[in-house]
C-alpha cells in the first residue's frame, strides 16, 4: 500500500488540530487506564479517570513517564496489549542498564510506516527516488524506519546499512540514489571517504539527505551539503514514542521540524521545576502519543533541549515547529559553572580552518572540578607538524573561550586519528569516577 499525500492533514487549522487532539487524547487515556497498570494505578492517585478530561490542559494534571518506567518494567509491563498481539519488538541496547522495550501491533507499524513516509515526502523525496538507506538495521528502529517509510512513500529502497563504507559510496553512484538516510556523522564518514577515493559525490544523483538520530549544529549541515552537494533535512523520533517519522523539517525552509500534532502532542517543560515554559522558550521536550495501541505514552520526557513555535510556516504546513534540537539534558557538562551541550563545542569547531568535523571531549574530574579536552582532528591538507598542529589547537582553544566561555585543553590529532561510527557518534568520554 502506498503513501497517499492528503495535503488536509498537514495544513489544517489550529482550532481543528485541538479538536482532533482532545478527540484522540480521550482514546489514548481510555487505552492506558484499562490496559497499563502503571499509567491506571497513577491516574487514581491523583483521582482521574479518562472520562474526566474535559480540555487539552488537562493533560498537565498527569505525572510523566521517564524512560526509567520502561526498564522498571522490564520486558512487557507497559505494553497495553498482550505479547502475543504483538507484531515486532523493538530495544535500546541496554549499555547503561536493563535496555528499554518498545512494541507495535499491526496498525502501529502501518501508522509508523504513513508517517515516515509522509515525513519523507515533507523533506522532498518522492515516489520513483531510489532511497539509500544507511541507517543501521535491527533492534535500532532508524533503520527499518525509514526502509518501511520508503516503500510506503512509492520509493526504491537500498537496505545498505552501516559500514563498508567504499561498498556505499559504488552502489550510491551506480545506482542512482536521491535520498540518502544516515546520522549525520556517518554521512560526513561517506563524504571522507569518498574524497579518498577521488569520487565527487556532489557530481552524483543525490540531492536530498534525512538525517537524524543524534544531535548536530547547523554547522554541521552546511559542511554535509557542501561536501555532498545535497539538501540536509532534519528528521526526529525516538523509539519509546515511535522512532523516526515523529517530527521532519521542509525542503522548502528547513526552519524547524514539523511535528506530526494529529498523531503527538508536543510540551516543552522547565526540566528542574516540570512546569510549562512559554511558547519560544526554551527547555525539555515532552510528548504524548495519541494513535498508538501497544505502548500509549503518556507525557514521556524525551531528554530532548529544544524551543517550538506554532507560527505558520512558509510552507503552508499548520503543524507546530520544533526548532534545533541543541542537545539532551544528560549530555550536559557543568563546566566550572557553565552550562555546556556537546553541539556547542561542535559548532564553534566545524567550518574552522584547517580542521575536520570530528572530534571527541574527554571530560574528566580534576580536584573538585570538571575538566574538558577536546580531541579533534587537522584536515587531511594540512602539513603535519608540532608547529602546525600547536597553531590549530590555539585558534580552536581561542575559539571555544570566545563563543562559549569556557576555557578547554585541545589535542590536535592526525586525519583518520578520532574514531569513527558507522551509527551513533560517540562525541564525549566520561572519565569520571562513577557515583557508588
Amino acid at each position: 500500500m502506498k503513501y497517499r499525500f492528503e495535503a488536509a492533514a498537514e495544513t489544517m487549522s489550529r482550532p481543528k488540530i485541538a479538536a482532533l487532539q482532545l478527540k484522540r487524547l480521550r482514546q489514548t487515556l481510555k487505552n492506558a487506564y484499562d490496559n497499563v497498570p502503571l499509567h491506571r494505578k497513577r491516574m487514581r492517585k491523583i483521582g482521574m479517570q479518562p472520562g474526566d478530561l474535559k480540555s487539552l490542559q488537562d493533560l498537565t494534571r498527569l505525572p510523566f513517564t521517564v524512560k526509567a518506567d520502561l526498564r522498571d518494567h522490564y520486558p512487557f509491563g507497559m505494553f497495553a496489549r498482550p505479547r502475543a498481539q504483538l507484531a515486532r519488538l523493538h530495544a535500546s541496547s541496554g549499555t547503561t542498564g536493563k535496555p528499554t522495550v518498545v512494541g507495535y501491533t499491526l496498525k502501529d507499524l502501518a501508522t509508523w510506516a504513513d508517517l515516515m513516509a509522509r515525513s519523507m515526502a515533507c523533506a522532498g523525496a518522492r515516489p520513483g527516488d531510489v532511497v539509500h538507506n544507511a541507517y543501521g538495521y535491527g533492534l535500532f528502529t532508524g533503520g527499518l524506519g525509514a526502509h518501511y517509510g520508503a516503500e510506503r512513500l512509492g520509493a526504491t529502497v537500498v537496505p545498505v546499512s552501516g559500514g563498508s563504507t567504499e561498498r556505499q559510496i559504488v552502489l550510491i553512484k551506480d545506482f542512482g540514489a536521491r535520498v540518502l538516510c544516515a546520522t549525520p556523522s556517518y554521512a560526513l564518514v561517506i563524504a571522507e571517504v569518498a574524497e579518498k577515493e577521488g569520487v565527487d559525490l556532489r557530481r552524483s544523483k543525490l540531492r536530498i539527505g534525512l538525517f537524524g538520530a543524534e544531535p548536530w549544529s547547523e554547522a554541521m549541515r552546511k559542511e554535509i551539503q557542501i561536501r555532498l552537494g545535497l539538501k540536509a533535512v532534519d528528521v526526529y523520533g525516538l523509539s519509546e514514542i515511535l522512532g523516526p517519522g515523529v517530527a521532519c523539517e521542509c525542503e522548502e525552509m528547513q526552519a524547524g521540524l514539523h511535528g506530526w500534532e494529529d498523531h503527538f502532542i508536543f510540551e516543552v517543560i522547565d526540566p528542574d521545576s516540570g512546569k510549562p515554559v512559554a511558547e519560544g522558550g526554551q527547555g525539555e521536550l515532552v510528548i504524548t502519543t495519541l494513535t498508538k495501541e501497544a505502548l500509549p505514552m503518556l507525557r514521556y520526557r524525551t531528554r530532548d533541549v529544544t524551543r517550538v513555535t506554532t507560527e505558520r510556516c512558509e510552507c503552508g504546513r499548520s503543524h507546530l515547529r520544533i526548532k534545533r534540537i541543541t542537545g539532551r539534558n544528560d549530555d550536559m557538562l557543568i563546566i566550572r559553572g557553565v552550562n555546556v551541550y556537546p553541539s556547542q563545542i561542535e559548532a564553534v569547531l566545524v567550518g574552522m580552518p584547517e580542521i575536520a568535523p570530528h572530534y571527541q571531549l574527554v571530560v574528566e574530574r580534576k580536584g573538585t572540578l570538571d575538566h574538558v579536552t577536546v580531541e579533534l582532528e587537522a584536515s587531511p591538507d594540512v602539513a603535519p607538524g608540532p608547529e602546525a598542529y600547536a597553531r590549530i589547537g590555539a585558534a580552536a582553544r581561542h575559539q571555544i573561550k570566545s563563543m562559549i566561555g569556557i576555557t578547554t585543553d585541545v589535542v590536535v590529532k592526525k586525519p583518520g586519528e578520532i574514531p569513527r561510527s558507522m551509527g551513533k557518534a560517540v562525541r564525549v568520554r566520561d572519565l569520571r569516577p562513577k557515583l557508588p
